[in-house]
């Protein structure tokens, strides 16, 4: 006696219902995990932001709502923080994407040596930012830096220059460090692009006549759209809540020149140990950067539809 289609259906679901239960029990440990590192820190960041809370004294905690928020947002450091904490991301970003995207399409030629090229371009990025920090600011330092001892042995300067003195000087030679190091992650994410492009579309561009910047705007960055949009993602939240190195090369100083928002946390909460602000300003961090990855993923969504329309 055969079984009706409704015990088979509800065999079918049972098996369904049992598979599921099964994947649900074998992710359980990697979200309890990811609960623990990842949202419990943010929500605990978020709860202390609307506190008044001092780092030696967390028993002294009590609520204040707004008040911290609205104590930053009118906090002149606080914006003074942020215009540093831009224009080192604009202008970071933009020179890394631009030196990354050429050294990309370079490497992608076929030339002698290009192997050894495509290997040497890795070792900055792989440089701990720390190490690239200290390197940095030995080149800069303004007693035996190399920087001074090679511009006066060709006659540029007279006497050696305090590169890390003046506070918009200081910010651009961090610039110039952070764009040193984080280039070539630009490099390798759009060479690897480049390397899915079929090289017919190009060759195709050149029977067309067109030149090397027609090819660059009209076939090569509209074909590695997705790569440009995910990797200025990455490069932007980082270079928006970096640290490390101005933590090495100049504390956010000289006069607050170099004090991102980043540093303005750790001053905030561990230095004048006022950990319900710091936490207020690292929620706006958080904030600013979401808004960002959604623009460019707006910006990439929208201008795939004009290209398939």
């Amino acid at each position: 006696m055969r079984a009706g289609p409704s015990l088979t259906r509800k065999g079918d679901n049972s098996v369904r219902r049992k598979k599921d239960i099964d994947k649900w029990i074998m992710l359980l440990p990697a979200t309890i995990v990811i609960a623990f590192v990842l949202f419990y820190p943010v929500i605990s960041t978020i709860v202390i932001s609307f506190q008044k809370r001092n780092l030696f004294m967390p028993q002294l905690s009590r609520f204040v709502g707004l008040d911290n928020y609205i104590s930053i947002l009118s906090s002149q450091e606080f914006w003074d923080a942020m215009k540093v904490t831009l224009y080192f991301t604009v202008v970071s970003v933009g020179a890394e994407f631009i030196i990354g995207l050429f050294t990309a399409i370079l490497l992608n030629q076929n030339f002698k040596m290009k192997s050894f090229l495509r290997v040497l371009v890795i070792l900055p990025w792989a440089i701990p930012t720390v190490v690239n920090g200290v390197l940095w600011q030995w080149i800069f330092d303004a007693n035996y830096g190399a920087l001074n001892g090679l511009l006066k042995e060709m006659g540029l300067i007279n006497s050696y220059i305090n590169w890390l003195g003046a506070p918009f000087r200081a910010l651009n030679m961090v610039i110039i460090a952070d764009v040193w190091k984080n280039s070539w992650f630009f490099t390798i994410v759009l060479l690897g692009a480049l390397q899915t492009i079929p090289r017919s579309y190009f060759e195709a561009a050149e029977v067309d006549g067109a030149g090397f910047w027609s090819r660059l705007f009209k076939v090569t960055i509209p074909l590695l759209r997705p790569a440009i949009a995910v990797s200025l993602v990455l490069r932007t939240s980082e270079a928006f809540k970096v640290f490390d190195i101005i933590y090495i090369m100049t504390k956010g100083g000289p006069a607050n020149g170099t004090q991102v928002l980043s540093y303005y946390v750790y001053h905030t909460s561990f230095e004048a140990l006022k950990l319900g602000q710091g936490a207020a300003i690292s929620t706006i961090i958080a904030v600013v950067i979401l808004i960002i990855a959604l623009l460019y993923t707006r910006m990439l969504m929208r201008e795939e539809v004009e290209i398939n329309a």
